[in-house]
């Protein structure tokens, strides 16, 4: 019997890293309790240690989409932060520079952030401004904010994006925004940390199947001429995967049907024991052939637009209600563009 997990493994792409970097207290576990709604003993047992003084955390923990990396807290006692910094760099797709409000000494983020600039000057950078409960005249807020930010800035050699965040519980604000900085960098974090797919319609359930997808097509598109033969596999792969998940029979009729409902041109054709043969390109609504984009961003968007349409269509179909062509193309076409704006 073949392994059902067999279809993600095969097209399983590197996980995005966001690594924290800040003071002790700065806020960095309670940033990533924020971000991914667990609780404090879930993230207390799931980070592990990566190096001696550095832990990495994989979210979701059972089969992750991407990787919170946290160093031990800059100018603490007896802590020399060299050997974190320089393993922690080379494995790092943004940092995010957590800096409190009410601490006006961080002299250290700042030597962290010019000797990581200054070996990888294109790592993308964030700050974030925490703590701003502790600071609560708004003049003060704003100065500080202000201060610290010019002098994050000189230290990496340039203008940083920014944001004041609250991380009280309950109260948690600026997070929305941050997904969407993550997301011009990494759009499969953005997706997967955002509010998108509380619709009511289960989708929470599948968006990790998608986004593991979504990846690997991205990546197989990185390589000239592998992408227009790799992305329709890929993309069958995870309908397969989805049909799996709602327990319906993905066969040539079920694919032909989906494909028509959603108005694509052509069809997947698949051969006996559902092993790919061949696939016709999907032609999506607004005409762009998926197996044939031309970049990464474009093909992690198609191929989230496409399993975000399917399993609607997946779900109205084990339930006996099917879905209307209206309302799965206008499904394809808003998640197409939340996934082109990440």
């Amino acid at each position: 019997m073949s392994d059902p997990s067999a279809d993600t493994q095969q097209t399983a792409s590197p996980l995005p890293v966001v690594w924290l970097l800040g003071r002790t207290g700065a806020g960095k576990s309670s940033l990533v309790r924020a971000l991914t709604g667990l609780d404090e003993i879930e993230l207390g047992s799931g980070f592990a240690p990566c190096t001696r003084s550095a832990a990495v955390f994989d979210f979701p923990p059972d089969r992750p989409l991407m990787r919170f990396l946290d160093t031990r807290g800059l100018g603490e006692a007896g802590y020399d932060a060299a050997e974190d910094l320089a393993q922690c760099e080379a494995r790092s797709h943004a940092i995010l520079a957590m800096a409190r409000l009410d601490d006006p000494v961080q002299s250290d983020l700042e030597a962290a952030l010019r000797e990581v600039r200054r070996r990888k000057p294109r790592i993308r950078v964030i700050v974030l401004h925490t703590a701003a409960a502790e600071v609560p005249d708004a003049q003060a807020r704003f100065r500080a904010r202000a201060a610290t930010q010019a002098r994050l800035e000189r230290a990496a050699g340039g203008a940083l994006p920014w944001l004041e965040i609250s991380l009280e519980p309950g109260r948690a604000q600026g997070l929305e925004e941050l997904c969407d900085l993550l997301g011009e960098t990494m759009p499969e974090v953005a997706l997967l940390l955002g509010r998108e797919g509380q619709e009511g319609d289960g989708f929470a359930a599948v968006r990790g199947e998608v986004l593991r997808h979504a990846g690997a097509a991205a990546a197989a598109d990185l390589a000239p001429l592998v992408g227009a033969v790799a992305v329709p596999g890929v993309q069958a792969a995870m309908l397969r995967a989805l049909a799996r998940h709602h327990g319906v029979d993905w066969s040539r009729s079920h694919a032909a049907e989906f494909a028509a409902a959603l108005g694509l041109g052509t069809a997947l054709r698949f051969g006996a024991g559902y092993a790919l043969r061949q696939a016709a390109k999907l032609v999506p609504v607004a005409g762009q052939t998926l197996g044939a984009a031309a970049a990464g961003t474009a093909s992690f968007a198609a191929t989230y637009a496409l399993g975000r349409a399917a399993h609607r269509w997946l779900a109205g179909a084990a339930a006996g209600a099917p879905v209307s062509e209206a309302e799965l193309r206008a499904l394809y076409r808003d998640a197409l563009r939340r996934a082109e704006r990440r």
